[in-house]
């Protein structure tokens, strides 16, 4: 399956240059949040595939003004042609005010609510996630340290793929857009990033 990756920055090659051919063949777009609602809107007006998304910690215009045509997958486990799809969007709490912003013991709460869904469909194959797992950035401040939980749900169910953003790859010469955790790979989607799956 070719999925294309989106996070955090409306890429100019697809919103200021679009031309058919840059989505073909494209299966799945996933959003990993803080983008824009009109871009995933053009995203999905545009690409013979869904668009699914996680709420980055900037998204709460989301409530008011959603990405037509897509579909949220935060806080659930979605199956798209058999792919197990996991969403847990928003960063470490960091500000009193912000929708989407958790602290470790809210997340992991969120995560648990999950556990049914999870072991009904015998785990899942990606982890679309807006904070990185905790450690695998260099990132060390609250907001973007990213979430022990994640690790935990890595740990766990071994998913073939955790697909983040938050953490931008202009932020410093130490963000990888490609690293490994067990046996899962990680993939920051700052931008746009195509995968195989």
């Amino acid at each position: 399956m070719k999925i294309l990756a989106v996070a955090d920055y409306e890429s100019p090659y697809f919103w200021d240059y679009y031309t058919p051919e840059k989505l073909e063949g494209v299966e799945l777009i996933l959003s990993c949040g803080d983008l824009k609602p009109q871009y995933l809107s053009f995203l999905a007006t545009f690409a013979h595939c869904p668009v699914l998304y996680v709420h980055g910690n900037h998204d709460d215009r989301y409530e008011k003004d959603p990405p037509l045509g897509c579909i949220s997958v935060d806080g659930k486990l979605y199956v798209h042609n058999g792919v197990r799809i996991l969403g847990l969007g928003g960063s470490m709490r960091y500000k009193r005010q912000g929708e989407h912003q958790y602290t470790e013991g809210q997340m992991a709460r969120r995560a648990w609510k999950l556990s049914p869904r999870i072991a009904w469909n015998r785990g899942f194959d990606i982890l679309l996630t807006h904070a990185p797992g905790r450690d695998m950035t260099p990132c060390t401040d609250l907001a973007h340290q990213g979430f022990q939980t994640f690790n935990r749900l890595l740990d766990k169910h071994h998913p073939a793929l955790h697909l983040h953003g938050h953490t931008h790859i202009n932020y410093g010469r130490g963000i990888q857009r490609e690293s490994r955790y067990g046996t899962t790979r990680v993939i920051n989607g700052y931008e746009r990033y195509l995968i195989d799956l």
